[in-house]
Formats: structure tokens, C-alpha cells, sequence
């Protein structure tokens, strides 16, 4: 297959202004994100899709393709769609939304969802384990998968939900790992639909797919993930993750 991998990186966040170009370790984050990717070898070509010219300056310095988008987009996954209909990128197969705030995607993750899809679901994601004392963490959105691995909520809430969590097995909350792999027609029909009520509600755009129909396949990791980089917390933890590793080397 050839893949595309876009990178969406909007700079206006609101729970961690200029979220891509925060410093991890001396290099902003969204340059941390394309050298993970770089680093994958698991994409054909890739390119960051933002609605800033500083992001799109830095991403260019990083030796990697920017492409300035509409700034009235609502959500990654249309930015990503506005990208994958320009005419250059018709030959690829699939297209792959790596989040700009995912420096540690795991190889296992972006290889799992990518074969989901080449196996027929019309999108492909990957969740790893998550030990029940992170379960009430609205930052580590939650995902139940069915006996196919296919998606059937996801959640900021503890899902499912468990009385007595200290005792809950090891294997009861998933925590979604910030990828997606969309066939190409998937990818279209996402963006043509308007929002669900539960993606609303929860600000997870990912339950528009649920909501329609959309098959979501989830690659189901066999250790932990590191979360996402949402807050100036998340960041610190980042930051402290990557010196740690450094030092383990």
C-alpha cells in the first residue's frame, strides 16, 4: 500500500496554547512527532497539516512537507481530508492521521491499525492497556472493542464501568492510542457527515464514525502507552518520559 501520513497541528488549543511548538526536550513538539513518525518507516510520504505559518516554518525545518489548511475546520480528521484530496496524493491507498501530540506512537500501534484496514475495516486505530487507577483520567480516552476488535464506544468516562475498580482485571479499561488509518472512501464519508450527539457531548470526534456506521477496527496493544501531550502536565510528563529514556540507553 502506499500510505499517507498527515499530521494535523493546529496551534490554537486551548488547554495548552501553541500546543506544537511547546518544547519536548529542547525541540518543539510538533518536530518530536515527525521524527517518531520519520523514524516508523511506515509511511510513504508525509506531510503536517496546520492553519499556522510558524508551524508550518518549523515543520519545514524538520525537512518535511507543510501545507497551510483551512483554519474553519472542526476536527484532525477533516484537516487530514482537506490534504488527502489534493490531486498529488490520489495514488495512495490509505491515509493515516498521525496526532500532532503523540511523540511516543508506538510502531506497534501505527502497524496494528494499518492492518485493520488492509484486512477491510474502513478505519483502523489502536488502544493499549490501562491499569484501573488511570480509568477516571478524562485525558486517556477510553475504548471497548467487541469479540472482532471493532470499536463500540469510546470515552473520557471509566468505560466500563466498575464498583469495586481495585479490583478489576488487568485487561478491563483500553486506553486509545492517537492514530487513525482511514481507507479513502471512509475518510470521505466521515467528513460529509455532520456531528453525533455523542461526539458532542464527549469531544471525541471519533464517535461520528461509531454513529454511522463506519466500522473502526482497534489493534490491541500488549503494553501500556504513553498518553497523549493535552495540558502543561501532560507535557512536564513527556518531557520527563524522554529524559528517561535517553538515560536507559
Amino acid at each position: 500500500m502506499r500510505v499517507l501520513g498527515v499530521i494535523p497541528a493546529r496551534l490554537g488549543s486551548t488547554r495548552l496554547p501553541h500546543k506544537p511548538l511547546q518544547l519536548l526536550a529542547g525541540e518543539p513538539l510538533v518536530t518530536r512527532v515527525i521524527q517518531r513518525v520519520r523514524r516508523l518507516g511506515l509511511v510513504s510520504d508525509l506531510v503536517v497539516a496546520t492553519d499556522s505559518t510558524m508551524v508550518a516554518r518549523v515543520a519545514e525545518l524538520s525537512g518535511v512537507r507543510a501545507l497551510i489548511t483551512r483554519d474553519t475546520h472542526r476536527s484532525g480528521t477533516e484537516r487530514v481530508a482537506e490534504v488527502a484530496e489534493r490531486p498529488e496524493f490520489s495514488g495512495h491507498d490509505v491515509v493515516v492521521n498521525i496526532q500532532g501530540d503523540e511523540p511516543f506512537l508506538p510502531r506497534a500501534a501505527l502497524e496494528g491499525a494499518l492492518a485493520r484496514v488492509a484486512s477491510g475495516d474502513d478505519v483502523g486505530t489502536a488502544a493499549a492497556p490501562l491499569e484501573a487507577e488511570a480509568a477516571d483520567d478524562p485525558g486517556r480516552v477510553k475504548v471497548i472493542a467487541d469479540a472482532a476488535g471493532r470499536a463500540l464506544y469510546f470515552s473520557r468516562a471509566a468505560i466500563p464501568y466498575r464498583e469495586e475498580r481495585r479490583k478489576a482485571p488487568a485487561d478491563l479499561y483500553w486506553q486509545h492510542v492517537g492514530v487513525y488509518v482511514y481507507q479513502r472512501k471512509a475518510l470521505a464519508e466521515w467528513t460529509r457527515l455532520p456531528p453525533a450527539p455523542a461526539e458532542e457531548a464527549e469531544r471525541l470526534e471519533q464517535l461520528r464514525a461509531l454513529h454511522y456506521g463506519l466500522t473502526v477496527g482497534v489493534a490491541l496493544l500488549e503494553r501500556p502507552a504513553q498518553p497523549g501531550v493535552d495540558t502543561p502536565e501532560d507535557l512536564r510528563r513527556a518531557e520527563a518520559h524522554w529524559f528517561a529514556q535517553e538515560e536507559a540507553q
